[in-house]
């Protein structure tokens, strides 16, 4: 490719329903094609190395692959995870394939591949904070890369991308910008190393029914006019930028679409937000300037 820069992917899948690369996949500008195969910018192509969904190879050979990748470009790889990772009985919970009849578990792949790369970036909430996987009552003793690395004292960069699924958008704008102006900086992260270009906001701030929330107007029923607060609506205690991007190439979102936000991006999801469909506590709700009182 002349002059391009290549940056290596290992992408890894621990304890994930693969609604995160199905999510991924289904981006449409830049489409996966445009992602995987041209220059996602001028100059800088990604090279996926390994997806266990995605990849025509299988077996050893893709192991041996992935290793290889890790010692020839130690330092300069891209580490993607999607989902929690088993932590119970040395990890054994949980294994991403064999190698030599023996098993390697998602937690020692984390573990190796994450010491050498670039960067890791945690996509899904069950990758950046346990999500699903690590709900009660966790028998796996699942965790998200962020616990884990501070457990094994890992010190590589590390950003967040949480959602359940994230939007390829939060994704793909990651990496663009991190190809442009390098490793984003403290400041441009939020206390859950969550890109604040994306989950900046609360979902309340900016959602189309806050008005009916001010004046008191609350649905009674899904599907029907008026703030869904009372049905469990979790958009005031939930940072994304989903009701400006929409999802589906603009189509629709859950608030929009008669569902109350269920918190998906959020850390302890889903155990602190559930009940899903039950009124969160007024002392819950970060609001300022509310005009009314709840009952």
């Amino acid at each position: 490719m002349g002059n391009v820069e290549e940056y290596p992917i290992i992408w890894l899948q621990c304890a994930t329903c693969t609604g995160c690369s199905v999510s991924i996949l289904n981006s449409e500008s830049p489409t996966i094609k445009n992602i995987l195969v041209d220059e996602i910018l001028p100059g800088k192509h990604l090279n996926l190395r390994f997806h266990p969904t995605i990849m025509a190879g299988a077996g050893q050979a893709v192991i041996e692959e992935m290793e290889e990748t890790k010692q020839r470009k130690s330092g300069s790889y891209i580490l993607m995870i999607e989902g929690a990772i088993p932590t119970i009985e040395d990890g054994n919970y949980g294994c991403i394939g064999e190698k030599d009849e023996k098993p390697i578990t998602m937690l020692s792949a984390v573990e190796s591949l994450g010491k050498e790369a670039l960067a890791v970036i945690a996509l899904g909430t069950c990758a950046a904070f346990g999500g699903i996987a690590a709900a009660h009552r966790n028998p796996g003793k699942c965790v998200g890369v962020d616990k884990l690395f501070k457990s094994l004292s890992i010190i590589t960069p590390l950003i967040n991308i949480p959602g359940c699924p994230p939007h390829p958008d939060w994704l793909v704008g990651t990496v663009a910008s991190f190809l442009l102006n390098g490793l984003p900086k403290e400041e441009d992260l939020d206390e859950y190393r969550r890109p604040k270009a994306f989950y900046g906001r609360l979902i309340h701030e900016r959602c189309p029914r806050r008005a009916d929330f001010d004046e008191g107007k609350f649905a009674k029923n899904f599907n029907k006019p008026g703030c869904l607060y009372e049905l469990g609506c979790k958009g005031p205690v939930a940072y994304a930028d989903c009701p400006l991007r929409l999802w589906n190439g603009g189509v629709n979102w859950c608030i929009n679409a008669g569902s109350p936000c269920i918190g998906c991006c959020e850390f302890g999801f889903p155990d602190v937000v559930s009940p899903l469909y039950q009124k969160m506590d007024v002392e819950a709700l970060p609001i300022v300037g509310r005009r009314i009182e709840i009952e």
